[in-house]
């Protein structure tokens, strides 16, 4: 894994860059797989795809609706099958949810046809990101900072298998996270190429 901290690519026009695979974006809640996602999409001219985006329309309902009704285990079932889907439909940004890296098949999947970033954010930076939204499913416990904690201290380890890492320490503007994401995927040429 390679780790990228602070080097930064200068703003360049999406003909600068040729993407060679769908680059699956992970990391908790929180992180801002998203909102990078999206400026990472449009400054590369590749689509945007969403893994929870999808989950929703398919199923009509929202994710927490999913949760309530059906279940974790029914979604993380579902979440795979999108995955795989959008990895084979077509090149581009994939922002996945907070668990969807967790199930060793999708990090295979993920792997095989893909590539995957981890957004690396401490504790605190994600706390404050999250602690005003109920759309959390996993946050709506007694205690949602120690369920933060818990979930955060048990995905470390399986999101430092990612095969590149960007931090997002909270403090730095999309466009410059972008730079970072950029950065860490460029030493990966058969990832993204400079033209």
């Amino acid at each position: 894994m390679s780790e990228i901290k602070h080097n930064t690519v200068p703003s360049d026009t999406a003909t600068q860059f040729r993407l060679h695979k769908t680059v699956v974006l992970v990391g908790m809640m929180g992180a801002g797989k998203t909102a990078v996602g999206r400026a990472l999409a449009a400054r590369l001219g590749v689509p945007f795809l969403d893994s929870d985006t999808e989950i929703e329309s398919a199923a009509n309902m929202t994710i927490p609706e999913i949760f309530a009704r059906d279940g974790e285990a029914f979604f993380r079932s579902k979440e795979s099958q999108i995955i795989g889907r959008l990895l084979d439909e077509e090149r581009g940004i994939l922002s996945t949810g907070g668990g969807a890296f967790l199930a060793e098949g999708n990090r295979k999947m993920i792997s095989d046809r893909g590539a995957s970033i981890w957004l690396k954010a401490d504790l605190d930076v994600l706390w404050n990101r999250v602690k005003h939204k109920d759309t959390r499913p996993l946050l709506r416990t007694a205690n949602p900072y120690a369920t933060l904690r818990d979930l955060y201290e048990a995905r470390v380890p399986i999101y430092e298998q990612s095969d590149l890492v960007a931090d997002s320490d909270g403090e730095t503007a999309i466009e410059d996270m972008v730079d970072r994401v950029i950065a860490a995927l460029v030493t990966r040429p058969d990832i993204l190429e400079r033209n």
